[in-house]
């Protein structure tokens, strides 16, 4: 059994009453795999954060960048492709677009994800005086709502349903 027919399984061991009355199964699936990416993404974050940045400023000359900044930029590549795997292999494992259109389609919707979350942490910590952790675990579940759409509409379009 290949990792994606276990995280699979797994997920659909959830499915139940009254959760699969109201939920169709593949947003169910593109919920689990979001919040388990979501769940890594706040992990990776808090430990870069605190112990790869360790709360420093970055002077590249230029510009100096802020460590809640640095922090989400050294966390994307990690969570990119993670979320990509996961919505590829489990959320929407039927679609009908080659896995290079999907890559391709996915880098898009994801600097609309990315934008929101730069201006959300920016929001959230410069001018609410939020923590950098819960800000960027508020910034997160901001996207969630585009980043669905995105995949269901965009990214993995063209795909048919269990």
């Amino acid at each position: 059994m290949s990792l994606a027919q276990l995280v699979t399984r797994l997920i659909d061991g959830f499915y139940i009453r009254p959760v699969a009355a109201v939920v169709p199964l593949q947003t169910f699936r593109y919920a689990c795999c979001g919040g388990l990416n979501m769940v890594l993404d706040a992990l990776w974050y808090a430990l870069i954060y605190n112990f790869v940045v360790a709360h420093r400023f970055v002077d590249l000359g230029v510009v100096v960048i802020s460590p809640h900044i640095l922090s989400m930029c050294l966390v994307f590549p990690i969570t990119f492709f993670t979320g990509f795997w996961l919505n590829g292999h489990v959320a929407f494992r039927h679609s009908v677009l080659q896995q290079r259109v999907q890559l391709f389609r996915y880098a898009l919707s994801i600097v609309g994800s990315l934008m929101l979350t730069y201006v959300g942490l920016k929001f959230f910590v410069e001018v609410c005086g939020i923590w950098p952790t819960p800000s960027k675990v508020i910034t997160t579940l901001i996207t969630v709502v585009y980043s669905f759409l995105a995949a269901k509409y965009f990214t993995f379009r063209g795909c048919s349903t269990d």
